[in-house]
């Protein structure tokens, strides 16, 4: 995984806390959802980053 991608996910991750601290707290609960998917979105794509990079591993053994 990238740098930048690690950093870009790290930060839909916080933007995601943003939203749904701030809409548990205004009682938006659009908002707060919106917050949770972010988050959830952020979750996603490091999983796929990991899975992309043990597959690349993998490769280097089998292929040296």
């Amino acid at each position: 995984m990238g740098n930048a991608d690690k950093a870009a996910n790290k930060l839909q991750d916080l933007k995601g806390k943003v939203k749904e601290t701030t809409g548990r707290a205004t009682g938006n609960k659009d908002l707060e959802s919106k917050g949770k998917t972010d988050q959830v979105k952020a979750a996603a794509k490091d999983v796929g980053e990991e899975v992309k990079s043990a597959g690349n591993k993998i490769k280097r053994l089998v292929n040296p």
